[in-house]
């Protein structure tokens, strides 16, 4: 049996980074699109909803794209390098943004920030995987992707108390989270020994061609993205904006000070912290219970949960159909995501099945990438235009279900492989 004191310090040393680094990026995500959207005389920037979709639009692609570059750069330069270089990146954009007023300027500074956090991403999974012994896998990688949710359960709660004192606090938080990394890089991380065998970055590209060239397996992730990531990346946008226009929590809130009496305040942070807290309450059993389910009918009845999650919290502008709606979306991320996974990896050519699989976050570039302008177009059509708030959300659950039913034909009439 695989005891805790085997893991040796440097796994400890990045799992702590990745606590830090996801705690300060999804604190500041949690409520981000509301602060832009907020009036200046409420403490905000005040820009238009469609000018914050292209900001989420840029900065969560080049998030998930650029680990292409800095994972073929730390292999054949060093991971601590890098590591100190993402961490100053992030603490950099994260601090000059809490003093940026103007739409250009904070433009670039969340684009320092996206640098430093795409440059960052790969490091800690590459780190992990050299640090560990054969048959530590389960156990610490368990613990990483534990590490992310208590980070994204976390930071977005203290988050929701910052901005009610001033937003540049939400900011400065995720700057010193970042910040204080810096230093565990440079004097206690240890470079993991790597194979001599290096890819040089040339073969890293071609293979990107040659991934991207295989216009099945890019179109299945096109169809995934767009039923699942598309509407989850609205938690981020879409759903922040709705909560404040649309939702009020008086009676919750009323509810929760009864009983616990420590003037709590339901606001848009927790809205990240229901959704974190979910998947570490149910995660395990989740995936456990559907181990043995064919991977392409459970991948498609967990986006169907997360549209009926959707539909509860759009339809229904009641508070507890709205913290019901937001925790069934949980559930049906906590379904379908682990089985997409599996099933790339069985519609992998089998002689690239860890090229492919290392292509999975193309998932988040697309998601990320027609998600961050979707929100910003649909809620100035549907609710400043229409004033319609149920339109809204039927128009995100008629993509989820379009997407479904392209799913379907894409694995029987496309795909054609054995049964998954």
């Amino acid at each position: 049996m695989i005891k805790l004191k085997d893991l040796k310090k440097n796994f400890w040393t990045v799992v702590l980074m990745e606590f830090c680094e996801r705690g300060a990026y999804y604190g500041l995500m949690s409520v981000l699109s509301a602060y832009l959207a907020l009036s200046i005389e409420e403490g905000g920037l005040g820009f238009s909803k469609i000018s914050i979709g292209v900001i989420k639009s840029t900065i969560q692609p080049l998030l998930y794209a650029l680990p292409i570059l800095s994972g073929a750069l730390s292999e054949r330069y060093g991971y601590k390098p890098f590591l100190i270089f993402s961490f100053s990146f992030l603490a950099l954009g994260y601090f000059f943004s809490a003093f940026a007023k103007t739409y250009p300027l904070i433009f670039l500074t969340l684009i320092i920030m996206a640098i430093g956090a795409g440059f960052f991403k790969p490091l800690i999974t590459a780190s992990i995987s050299r640090s560990i012994k054969e048959g530590q896998e389960t156990i610490a990688f368990g613990i990483y992707y534990w590490s992310i949710n208590l980070g994204a359960t976390i930071f977005p709660f203290i988050v929701g108390y910052l901005k009610l004192i001033s937003w540049k606090y939400v900011f400065f938080l995720s700057a010193i989270l970042t910040f204080s990394m810096v230093f565990p890089s440079i004097f206690i991380y240890k470079e993991p020994e790597k194979p001599k065998n290096i890819k040089p970055l040339f073969q890293v590209l071609k293979e990107m061609v040659l991934v991207l060239k295989d216009f099945k397996f890019i179109g299945f992730i096109f169809l995934y993205s767009i039923g699942f990531w598309v509407l989850y990346f609205q938690m981020y946008d879409a759903v922040l904006w709705y909560f404040k226009d649309f939702i009020n929590m008086e009676k919750v809130n009323n509810f929760i000070n009864e009983i616990v009496n420590i003037n709590f305040q339901f606001n848009e942070a927790h809205i990240t912290v229901l959704n974190a807290f979910s998947i570490i309450l149910l995660q395990i059993f989740i995936s456990s219970l559907l181990s043995k389910k064919r991977a392409l009918p459970t991948m498609v009845f967990g986006i169907l949960i997360a549209i009926f999650g959707m539909f509860l919290f759009g339809f229904f502008q009641s508070p507890y159909t709205f913290i019901l709606g937001i925790f069934i979306f949980s559930l049906g991320e906590m379904v379908a995501h682990p089985k997409f996974i599996s099933y790339i990896s069985i519609i992998a050519p089998e002689d690239k099945k860890a090229l492919y699989l290392g292509y999975l976050f193309l998932y988040g570039v697309i998601g990320s990438g027609v998600g961050g302008i979707l929100s910003g177009l649909s809620y100035y059509y549907f609710i400043e235009i229409n004033k319609s708030p149920r339109g809204l959300w039927l128009f995100f659950c008629g993509i989820g279900f379009i997407s479904v039913i392209g799913l379907l034909f894409f694995d029987k009439f496309v795909l054609k492989k054995r049964k998954c």
